[in-house]
């Protein structure tokens, strides 16, 4: 793979992760699309790991005091916090283990990930639809919960994890702001999961000039990602992804359909 494949890779999954657009869905079709190989596990380890610096980046003072407060004062607005996404974490860490061969093999059917774009944008902007600014709920354990088995639903392409529990949390009265912040703290704990099971795997040789361009593009696509996502939203909602997953998915059922 050459440096502008790599950093295509970069953008879609930096995009992808945090946009509720699903990047599993994007960089699954790519290749799909322009007849090109599955370029292995060190690319997907290279891009996981630049969304996990993305998000770090982001709300590293957010992370230093939730860590902080959770273990010296849990009963506190953001210790409670660190322990809540401990909870929403569990469900999508146990889809990830006992449904990581469908996700690498069965979920990706063209046909299947066009689907899930459709109705689960569908079901973003109704979720979108129903909030009334001004309006927020706190965060407690049934609602992380609810939230958490919500993103063990991405496990499949075209979902879209910050799509998906967006969708949870606007559904139980969350703020759109407020459904962003959470969902994007939450991808914390499992995109670092997942690539670094993965990451012990590689080798010296995995480690390149296209392994750094496509972790450097991921970081600054996320970072920009979330940046834009948290204003974007408050202004505006969630229609234009929405609409975008609907021209997807139609576009691609009319690929497969014509034999592509």
């Amino acid at each position: 793979m050459g440096i502008f494949e790599s950093a295509v890779l970069g953008l879609l999954q930096g995009l992808g992760e945090f946009l509720p657009i699903s990047s599993s869905a994007h960089l699954a079709l790519f290749p799909w699309i322009f007849g090109l190989q599955y370029q292995g596990l060190a690319y997907d380890v290279m891009l996981h790991m630049g969304t996990l610096a993305a998000v770090l980046a982001y709300y590293w003072k957010d992370w230093l005091k939730i860590l902080k407060d959770g273990f010296s004062s849990p009963s506190s607005e953001d210790g409670r916090v660190l322990w809540l996404l401990v909870l929403a974490t569990v469900p999508g860490g146990l889809a990830g283990l006992f449904l990581e061969h469908y996700a690498e093999n069965v979920f990706r059917n063209p046909l299947y990930m066009a689907a899930n774009l459709i109705i689960f944008g569908f079901v973003l902007w109704y979720a979108d639809s129903r909030v009334r600014e001004g309006e927020d709920r706190r965060i407690d354990w049934k609602t992380a919960l609810v939230v958490g088995c919500a993103q063990a639903l991405a496990i499949a392409p075209g979902v879209s994890r910050s799509g998906i529990t967006m969708t949870a949390a606007l559904f139980l009265g969350f703020s759109r702001g407020s459904a962003a912040r959470f969902s994007f703290l939450l991808s914390t704990p499992i995109i670092a999961a997942a690539g670094m099971k993965e990451l012990v795997k590689l080798q010296p040789s995995d480690f390149n000039a296209t392994f750094a361009v496509g972790f450097l593009v991921a970081a600054v696509s996320g970072w920009m990602a979330i940046s834009f996502l948290i204003s974007y939203i408050k202004r505006r909602g969630m229609a234009l992804f929405a609409w975008y997953r609907l021209a997807l998915g139609i576009a691609i059922i009319a690929m497969a359909l014509l034999g592509h």
